[in-house]
């Protein structure tokens, strides 16, 4: 087997218990990364090591059970993956919220549209604050966090979850726009499209799944922008 396009880097995604973070995490593990999994669901996580291991794939996977809007646990992470690593290699922010479902504007519970940008911004802020210096000491630092056409294209009752992507796209091209020119550091956005997640069919429940496109089928992607050559910086790049 080969080593693989990420051999020998050292990644962190979340979100990657089901879903594109779980797609993403299995395929850097097959493309020999060591993947940091950060998830809440312990058992989701579990069970993408068994696959991993299932596959003899070339990277290995390292479970981290954390909720992302407890913001003190990402520092703690941080300073882990410092001890154990000294740098990362490539940021995965890939857990996203709805705000609990679609609902108009003026009728959502202050508690969820809290909730959709504690997820979607302030986690993510929180992941660039905490692992901004260890991508600064590897030698192609790269991050990729994952938005929605509906921060460019909102619609009706899209409201709390539209303004937390648009947030967060204004946030990283921002961190971009910082780091650029010097750093190593090399910070895009990635909008899948139309997948089907488990966020989506809070969407849309009862969608028929069968035509959308699975999870691991935007993987290919996620791996190009992971690569050291790829230099885009401060773009929405679309699979």
């Amino acid at each position: 087997m080969s080593d693989g396009r990420l051999a020998g880097r050292v990644a962190l995604v979340t979100g990657a218990s089901r879903g594109i973070g779980r797609a993403v995490a299995g395929r850097f593990a097959a493309e020999g990364a060591t993947v940091i999994c950060v998830a809440r669901n312990r058992g989701g996580l579990e069970e993408l090591d068994d696959e991993v291991a299932t596959r003899n794939a070339p990277g290995r996977v390292v479970l981290t059970p954390l909720d992302l809007t407890d913001f003190e646990s990402i520092e703690k992470v941080a300073f882990a993956v410092h001890q154990r690593f000294d740098h990362l290699d490539i940021l995965v922010g890939n857990a996203g919220d709805l705000g609990g479902g679609l609902s108009p504007l003026g009728h959502y519970p202050p508690k969820l549209f809290r909730q959709a940008f504690d997820v979607n911004v302030t986690a993510n802020y929180g992941l660039i604050r905490a692992f901004d210096p260890l991508l600064r000491r590897s030698d192609a630092g790269r991050a990729i966090f994952v938005t929605d056409s509906r921060a460019r294209v909102p619609l009706p009752y899209w409201g709390a979850y539209a303004a937390s992507k648009a947030a967060l796209e204004a946030m990283v091209t921002c961190w971009a726009a910082e780091v650029g020119r010097i750093t190593p550091i090399r910070a895009n956005l990635l909008d899948p499209g139309i997948v089907a997640t488990r966020l989506r069919a809070l969407a849309f429940p009862g969608e028929d799944t069968q035509p959308l496109r699975q999870p691991d089928a935007v993987t290919d992607l996620f791996v190009t922008m992971a690569e050291p050559a790829f230099d885009k910086n401060g773009e929405i790049v679309f699979v």
